[in-house]
């Protein structure tokens, strides 16, 4: 067949370990055969990181936000160890934590669900999106331990030089202080992506906080999300047939665990990390957790929602064999290049994508996947557990014969 060609630049962000070995191997056996990629390439690998002083991270973002979509890697978010390992001038910050900054973006995570790997809440039928508000909270935190008995206090200087400050605490001893902060704009910019994306997709859009206990922080988030609903899409969202509502963070957990799913289920940024762990993992596997970053200007930025994979990466290194997951990798390309094909009025790119999703689902539900599946598998014929590269080709046979 004749490759599929593309009008305007995909921007493609280059990873580490494992899923950057992954990620040649997916543009090689199932992309480049069938689509003339456009590509404006960026290297977030740690050592290209290192030696441009993270600027290359700033240009990812810069390009997406020229180019409207984007497709990442996994990346190594530097820690003590990563910082001796690689020789680093310094701990970098996290790659994905930069790009969300600059893009203002929201990210949604969603699960890839097949039949013979059923979610361990029984009742779950629908995927989960968790929308995770991407800025702010405890990820910008300033941190702070007292060694000894003293006041510690909120001081607030406005730019006409007033102050305002408000005791935290009394200290008789050592401890530990955190301050945190968010923004109106950001979180306004947090509901107005979470609103357009559930009408996008027709689904019921929950959120949560803790405004009883957090009576200004939370509840600034809880009353400008209500504003922006009343004011701009409660009839859009009546028009749709779907529903937006707020409750408890705790009692939304309630819920989530008796519903069938269905739903899109919007967290404050810390809350959203820690649930779409524990959405993905009792869908599953976190290998098969989807991950898309939208901006208020309708900027995309798809990845997988996981790691580098670096157990698997030092096997790999030694020459063993690997049975890596590259289920939520495939998917981030095809979302950056159904989202490509959209903007850009190119239905042969949208159908390739839905077709290569397809033959990735149905690869598996023949019985044919990586080892981390095979072990959760139900189905009715015995599981046959392959290496990534085994995967990719069956994938890419079923491929062929859709195309």
């Amino acid at each position: 067949m004749e490759k599929i060609k593309m009008t305007t630049p995909l921007v493609e962000m280059d990873g580490d370990e494992m899923t950057r070995i992954l990620w040649g191997s997916i543009k090689k056996e199932l992309l480049e055969p069938f689509v003339e990629l456009r590509i404006e390439y960026y290297d977030l690998g740690l050592p290209q990181r290192e030696q441009t002083k993270d600027q290359v991270t700033v240009d990812s973002a810069e390009a997406t936000k020229k180019y409207g979509v984007a497709v990442k890697c996994a990346t190594i978010t530097p820690n003590a160890q990563r910082v001796e390992e690689y020789k680093l001038s310094q701990m970098w910050k996290s790659p994905n934590g930069t790009i969300r900054a600059i893009l203002d973006g929201t990210v949604f995570r969603a699960p890839i669900m097949v039949k013979g790997v059923s979610p361990v809440v029984k009742n779950w039928k629908k995927p989960i999106t968790i929308a995770r508000h991407a800025y702010g909270d405890v990820y910008k935190n300033s941190e702070f331990q007292p060694k000894g008995p003293g006041r510690a206090e909120l001081v607030f200087t406005a730019d006409d030089g007033t102050e305002t400050r408000q005791t935290i605490f009394d200290f008789t001893g050592s401890g530990v202080l955190q301050g945190q902060y968010n923004t109106d704009a950001s979180i306004t910019s947090f509901a107005h992506a979470c609103f357009q994306y559930a009408l996008d997709i027709k689904q019921d859009l929950w959120f949560a906080t803790k405004d009883t206990i957090s009576k200004q922080y939370d509840h600034r988030f809880k009353d400008i999300f209500q504003e922006i609903f009343d004011r701009d899409y409660q009839e859009k969202f009546k028009g749709a047939g779907i529903e937006y509502f707020y409750t408890l963070i705790d009692d939304a957990v309630a819920r989530v665990i008796r519903s069938e799913g269905g739903f899109i289920w919007a967290c404050k940024n810390y809350d959203g990390d820690v649930m779409s762990d524990m959405v993905s993992t009792a869908f599953g596997s976190l290998a098969m957790m989807t991950s898309v970053l939208v901006s208020p200007e309708g900027n995309y930025e798809y990845e997988a929602a996981h790691g580098t994979v670096t157990r698997h990466y030092y096997k790999y290194l030694k020459g063993e064999e690997t049975s890596t997951n590259p289920m939520a990798t495939i998917f981030a390309w095809t979302g950056a290049l159904r989202k490509r094909g959209e903007l850009d009025s190119i239905p042969a790119l949208e159908d390739f994508a839905g077709k290569l999703e397809s033959a990735c689902i149905e690869t598996i539900e023949s019985g044919v996947m990586t080892k981390d599946l095979a072990g959760l598998w139900e189905g009715a014929a015995p599981a046959k557990a392959v290496n990534s590269l085994e995967f990719l080709q069956a994938i890419r046979a079923n491929l062929e014969k859709k195309l």
